[in-house]
């Protein structure tokens, strides 16, 4: 229904509906002349169902207005799109963007179930895993043939990430596949608009995913480790008063989240950096840029699309008037290109002295838990893979997400090193 009511939309000329068809190609130029449009419209574009923003300093002040919600409420309970929305989430599974999920709460329980988890992935703690992070991405690189094409989606990009957060999860690793298919099959369920069959496919995808969670923390109970979810076990039993379901949304998340969007981050990244052999030049003379390096790839092509906000109360966003009710589109890449904060802001440019300004981690209370462990795992995982092989060179047939929020590789078939005769 929405996706019906928005490609409508786009055929009469909305920006909005004209964004949501652009995000159905994973090509980042089909986003291009829409963000252009939108930027004239700035702060924000009065859509037909939503007001959309490319504006740096609108989407920051948005994600930090205490009055607009991540959740999606409708204003008049009784309207067909409220009646729609609780049909929809009648015995839905846990998911992202079903309550308690870190994603749609709001203080005070935001604050509380956030609390939890923050400390394992304060800058230090992450700084910690660093030795073992690359030790990983060591290992990887050592099974790979680096004169035949590899997928190095499914051979480095995925598999470093995962292998991380279910170390910090106390995931076995014969679970660590199952995890990672069950994450891709759930990735489009933050998506607006899917279709009825993809629709239960990602709701199948979740419950599976609770079902195996559950049998985790199961397991976890009987025997604790020195892991994240133990700690949050312990926690429960402690009487911080994590009920079972929101042990389960809240351990989902993080384990979901925590390699998700770095797969995306080091896809993006190797693709960048393949294609840019005066970039790749910098970084081999001064390693010391290698951490800006990966603020830019997280600027040019950040891993998270969007985020959407909803006001709880009448407000004003970037001086801009929104009643309660209103649905707001933050559109994360149009920010991170907004030419007032980033000259020449479609270069990539690794020297880039406010690069780290971009907005891909979002902003305000919602400000991504796992930022310093992604950056932490992209600049280790990309300066491996480069110092070791300097010049790899993507192949036809790399195929983007066709996720719409989500936004990385699916496949990235690549030579790391030529032949030698």
């Amino acid at each position: 229904m929405p996706r019906t009511m928005l490609r409508r939309s786009a055929k009469q000329g909305d920006l909005h509906g004209r964004m949501f068809v652009a995000t159905q190609s994973g090509d980042r130029a089909a986003l291009e002349p829409v963000m252009d449009e939108l930027r004239a419209h700035a702060p924000f574009y009065r859509g037909k169902f939503a007001s959309v923003t490319v504006d740096h300093a609108a989407v920051r002040a948005l994600l930090s207005n205490p009055d607009a919600g991540a959740r999606f409420l409708p204003a008049d309970r009784e309207s067909s799109l409220a009646r729609l929305l609780s049909w929809a989430m009648e015995d839905a599974p846990l998911g992202p963007l079903t309550p308690p999920s870190l994603l749609v709460t709001e203080p005070p329980d935001h604050t509380r179930y956030r609390k939890l988890v923050s400390r394992v992935f304060s800058a230090r703690a992450v700084e910690k895993l660093r030795g073992r992070t690359q030790q990983i991405a060591t290992e990887l690189l050592d099974q790979i043939d680096p004169r035949s094409p590899v997928d190095l989606v499914a051979t480095y990009c995925s598999l470093l990430p995962v292998t991380m957060i279910a170390e910090i999860l106390g995931v076995p690793e014969r679970d660590r596949e199952k995890v990672l298919r069950l994450g891709a099959a759930a990735a489009p369920s933050l998506d607006l608009g899917l279709s009825w069959t993809k629709f239960r496919h990602v709701e199948s995808a979740l419950r599976e995913f609770d079902q195996w969670l559950g049998h985790h923390l199961d397991g976890l109970r009987r025997q604790p480790g020195d892991d994240l979810l133990s700690q949050l076990l312990a926690a429960q039993e402690d009487g911080v008063s994590l009920t079972d379901v929101e042990l389960r949304s809240t351990a989902g998340l993080v384990l979901a989240a925590g390699f998700e969007t770095t797969v995306n981050l080091l896809g993006n990244g190797i693709a960048l950096l393949a294609s840019s052999p005066e970039q790749r030049r910098l970084l081999a003379e001064r390693e010391d840029l290698w951490p800006n390096a990966v603020e830019e790839v997280l600027r040019v092509d950040p891993p998270v699309l969007l985020t959407g906000r909803m006001t709880r109360a009448d407000t004003e966003v970037a001086g801009v008037p929104m009643r309660r009710g209103s649905v707001m589109v933050a559109l994360l890449a149009g920010a991170n290109r907004d030419p007032q904060v980033f000259p020449e802001p479609d270069t990539f440019d690794i020297t880039r002295q406010n690069a780290r300004e971009h907005l891909s981690f979002s902003a305000g209370r919602h400000f991504c838990l796992g930022a310093a462990l992604a950056r932490m795992e992209g600049e280790v995982g990309l300066r491996t893979l480069f110092e070791r092989y300097p010049e790899p060179r993507v192949h036809n047939g790399a195929v983007r997400r066709s996720t719409r929020i989500l936004r990385g590789y699916e496949r990235l078939p690549v030579t790391l090193s030529p032949l030698t005769l």
